[in-house]
């Protein structure tokens, strides 16, 4: 890929292509809708640098507790990453990051890209949740319980809590109101 508006032009396309929302956020930059199950939806910065494509999604908000075990958890994941990889800006909210040579840039390597920035989103969110919100979690679910209200979104961090016998779940098994079981799909939070 040659210049800003070649690389512009494959960004629209190829998100026409597969069906993701996009909006232009200035002359080089874009903002990507990638939907996901357990985080929602991630946003996919894209910037169009004279020689670089830097790609920036806001992950989490900044971990409640726990913060040097997460990091070091994302630290071990990118390891194993292909185009980005987790870090943190000035107050602890996590991101995925990356830059590649606008050169090497073509329809197949966006497509990486975003499948890249939407699996490792996707994947870690829920663990990224309990490791930094896992208190907030119990909390949460104790009150919606106590209150009778749904369970549903947090069907996900069952196993945070215990019933008073010792069993992992909510009373001993049993889902609270408005819970199914083993809601596939996992947490809507985001």
């Amino acid at each position: 890929m040659n210049g800003r508006s070649e690389l512009g032009a494959l960004i629209e396309s190829v998100c026409a292509e597969r069906d993701l929302a996009w909006e232009s956020t200035g002359p080089n930059s874009y903002a990507v809708t990638l939907p996901g199950t357990h985080k929602l939806r991630t946003i996919c910065n894209l910037i169009i640098g004279e020689y670089a494509l830097r790609v920036e999604a806001f992950v989490m908000r900044q971990p409640d507790e726990r913060r040097e075990e997460l990091w070091a958890w994302l630290l071990q994941r990118n390891a194993r990453m292909y185009g980005v990889s987790f870090s943190i800006d000035a107050v602890g909210d996590v991101y995925l990051t990356g830059r590649v040579n606008s050169a090497g840039v073509d329809a197949d390597e966006l497509d990486r890209l975003f499948g890249s920035v939407l699996t490792y989103a996707d994947e870690s969110f829920d663990r990224m949740l309990e490791i930094g919100f896992g208190s907030s979690i119990r909390r949460e679910w104790e009150w919606r319980v106590k209150r009778g209200e749904s369970t549903a979104n947090l069907a996900a961090f069952a196993h945070l809590v215990e019933s008073a016998d010792g069993e992992a779940g909510p009373a001993a098994g049993k889902p609270a109101a408005g819970n199914p079981a083993a809601a596939p799909g996992g947490s809507t939070l985001s």
